[in-house]
């Protein structure tokens, strides 16, 4: 959006009506706002209290000082132009000044009079200088460097993003819809944000549910004694297990599939004729049909796939905690 900053311009008034004019000039040709108070001639503390707001209610102060020090308020006994340049630097407000050189001085009381010149307050209008210099400030000899200084000036100003300013009611967004809008929005978002929650519940439920089948199945096999056969088993020697254990030690063998086919060694024959049934029971295997060929298969199912996964998961966080519970003590 095109932003326009309000200019408090702020000097004494008779003997620098030209140079106001030349700065109101330049800060309207640069697209900005003048303000000022040269309609108020009585000088006041009512009037300095609507002087405030102004300077409250722009965003850059600028002084021009010339060689008269300006009315005084008799409680502080300083004059207002002064006051006004203490209460902008007290407001932290953006401001610079022009003061007229020696010789613009000089030649503008040879041309006319001693009207332009300070006869009543020159310390107050030395120090006053004085501390008008010691913050961002120039000298003009005329007009020109008053235009040429505001062109500056502005110019640096308007790159500052602090400063507020004004802008036409025809560029603001339409707040009222783009509301509408974000509320719309948020009642979408809640609602997703619970249905979401909803689905992580029911998913966490059937989480829950699938382990505790899975427990239950584990156990059960756990309970299932079994005695391998010493025939049947790698080491030779008859082994006492149990029907979980078979399982687990076995499961490359039943993941990839047994068959019934003609030269099964006895740890096949053993695992297809007595432990698969065993385990289909439980809904751990099926037996199905090899397209092409007169043998059959046992093969692991979803569900046992699901179950050695549950028993490695287990037995992983049990070596973690073991492991935990060893480096605390």
């Amino acid at each position: 959006m095109k932003r326009k900053l309000q200019i408090f311009v702020s000097s004494t008034f008779t003997d620098l009506i030209e140079e106001r004019q030349a700065a109101v000039s330049a800060i309207l040709k640069a697209g900005h706002i003048p303000a000022g108070m040269e309609l108020f001639t009585a000088a006041d503390r009512s009037q300095m209290d609507i002087i405030k707001n102004w300077i409250d209610e722009s965003d850059i102060y600028m002084l021009i000082l010339g060689g008269r020090y300006g009315s005084i308020e008799p409680t502080t006994g300083k004059s207002y132009t002064e006051l006004e340049y203490d209460y902008a630097v007290e407001k932290g407000k953006a401001l610079f000044a022009v003061v007229i050189t020696k010789d613009a001085l000089e030649k503008k009381v040879k041309e006319h009079g001693t009207d332009f010149i300070e006869l009543k307050e020159p310390k107050s209008l030395a120090e006053f200088q004085n501390k008008v210099l010691s913050n961002m400030s120039s000298f003009f000899e005329d007009v020109k460097d008053i235009r040429l200084c505001v062109h500056e000036s502005l110019s640096d100003f308007s790159a500052n993003r602090k400063l507020k300013g004004w802008v036409s009611a025809d560029e603001i967004i339409d707040t009222h819809d783009l509301a509408e809008e974000i509320k719309k929005l948020n009642e979408e978002n809640r609602k997703l944000k619970s249905e979401v929650d909803s689905k992580d519940k029911k998913i966490n439920s059937l989480t829950n549910n699938k382990d505790s089948e899975l427990k239950e199945i584990r156990d059960v096999l756990a309970e299932k004694k079994i005695t391998i056969p010493a025939n049947q088993s790698y080491t030779g020697n008859e082994i006492d297990a149990n029907l979980l254990r078979v399982f687990v030690a076995f499961q490359r063998i039943l993941i990839n599939g047994i068959t019934n086919n003609i030269g099964m060694e006895d740890v096949e024959q053993y695992l297809y004729f007595t432990i698969s049934p065993m385990l289909k029971v439980h809904g751990l295997m099926e037996n199905e049909k090899v397209t092409g060929a007169k043998y059959r298969r046992y093969v692991i199912t979803e569900t046992g796939t699901r179950l050695l996964a549950y028993i490695e998961k287990n037995e992983l966080k049990k070596a973690k905690e073991k492991k935990e519970e060893l480096e605390k003590q």
